[in-house]
């Protein structure tokens, strides 16, 4: 196999195979992301060669997010059971045919079941658990540099390439756009057939920053036990308020993210008679400052109290999106927005993350997690619908963005009243 003859090639120069997985990994999650961030270019286009109300494609739209989130717990599932190289490859081609397929539709129920269910289902399987799955698994040392940048891919590319998809669609039709996103998708493919493996093992080697190769644990229990844990990880979970003011609060973050500006920043700002191109140019740069601003928060939350810094990052979200829908939309008012919003677009997420592992522990950190993602995704949903409901009905978006703004400080005060998580008591020493 090509991963063999890579793996002794770089032993000989003293590197680890691991950071081959993990650009493949960042790769793939960059595409999949990409293919997730066009839905927000085919809005108007599908409304002005259809005549679809904005409100039914927002619906297939919210569809999508809600089985992207759904499917987070089980994903890791499937990735035990069968394999990451199986599954990923696997998602890839339902995202590949769904978008396909979509280039040929003329019915908006087939809108609902291609970038609804096909798709939705397809990225929900390649969501922030792969990168969390791959970094556990290749990483002892740099884990948590490798899990920022995987964070950071998913969100970026869900930005990032919307310029290039704007400007195609402008120039050639949105389904010019759509052949870049699927031929993106099957170069994925390709490196992931090429080079992922499931375990370091597997290339007889050890983690990185390990020197002992240990074998995977034998999955000898059948599909339906492994996808039950997730639910009675759930229900054991189901009673802590904890958990639920995580849960609420990534609601929220979906519900100003994603969900609103990544799906509506385009029509958003085509009210206000600028053209598709710049705005997605807009939507690039907040993907920039989101990266640095993603790392940088995973950074601060080994170091200061994680409860203060979702504090923060909500409530200034909030502010922003509540200063945006006063504001004039001018160059220098959007400038302003694309900083401040950008460097928290996803900065929750290591906060977040490290919050359920001391609260939970670290066995049921990942699941638990999988679980509040659906919370983020459903809020997603919400917004995506939401905003285009508030579009139709009154010609605007604004209330959207107050509503958005206004949940996200409340959730700042929300993640205040947790208790802060005992500190582990040292161990006794030997006598």
């Amino acid at each position: 196999m090509i991963s063999n003859r890579v793996a002794r090639w770089m032993a000989h120069r003293n590197l680890h195979y691991g950071w081959v997985v993990a650009a493949t990994t960042f790769l793939t999650m960059l595409a999949t992301a990409g293919a997730m961030g066009s839905a927000g270019v085919m809005i108007q286009p599908l409304h002005q060669e259809f005549g679809w109300d904005i409100a039914e494609i927002s619906t297939a739209m919210a569809v999508r997010l809600v089985l992207f989130g759904l499917l987070g717990p089980f994903a890791a599932a499937f990735m035990n059971h069968f394999g990451v190289r199986q599954v990923v490859a696997t998602a890839l081609s339902l995202i590949f045919a769904g978008i396909v397929a979509s280039m040929f539709m003329t019915k908006v129920w087939q809108l609902l079941l291609l970038w609804g269910v096909v798709v939705g289902v397809g990225t929900g399987m390649t969501a922030l658990v792969l990168g969390a799955t791959v970094a556990t698994r290749w990483f002892s040392k740099r884990r948590g540099l490798v899990v920022g940048l995987m964070t950071a891919s998913n969100a970026t590319g869900q930005l990032v390439f919307l310029p290039i998809l704007a400007a195609l669609t402008e120039a050639y039709g949105w389904r010019a756009a759509l052949t870049l996103s699927v031929t993106v998708i099957a170069a994925a493919m390709l490196l992931v057939l090429a080079l992922m493996r499931d375990h370091p093992a597997d290339l007889g080697l050890a983690p990185y920053g390990e020197t002992q190769v240990t074998k995977p644990v034998r999955q000898d229990h059948k599909l339906l036990a492994t996808l039950a844990s997730p639910l009675i990880t759930l229900k054991s979970v189901s009673n802590n308020p904890v958990f639920w003011a995580l849960f609420g609060t990534f609601f929220v973050c979906g519900l100003s993210t994603n969900g609103l500006i990544q799906t509506h920043w385009i029509s958003i700002c085509g009210d206000f008679g600028m053209a598709a191109v710049t705005a997605a140019g807009t939507l690039a740069v907040i993907g920039m400052f989101d990266f640095v601003g993603t790392i940088f928060a995973g950074w601060l939350s080994d170091r200061f109290d994680n409860r203060v810094l979702l504090f923060w990052f909500y409530g200034l979200r909030g502010l922003s999106l509540i200063y945006l829908s006063f504001s004039g939309f001018s160059v220098i008012e959007l400038s302003v927005f694309a900083v401040f919003y950008g460097l928290d677009w996803v900065a929750t997420v290591p906060p977040t993350v490290k919050l359920a592992a001391e609260n939970f522990g670290r066995e049921k950190a990942g699941l638990v997690f999988g679980w509040v993602f659906t919370g983020h995704q459903i809020g997603a949903a919400t917004a995506a619908f939401g905003a285009g409901y508030f579009r139709s009905d009154f010609d605007t978006y604004m209330p959207a963005l107050q509503i958005a703004g206004v949940m996200c400080i409340l959730a700042a005060l929300v993640v205040m009243l947790l208790k802060k998580p005992a500190r582990p008591q040292p161990l006794p020493q030997a006598a």
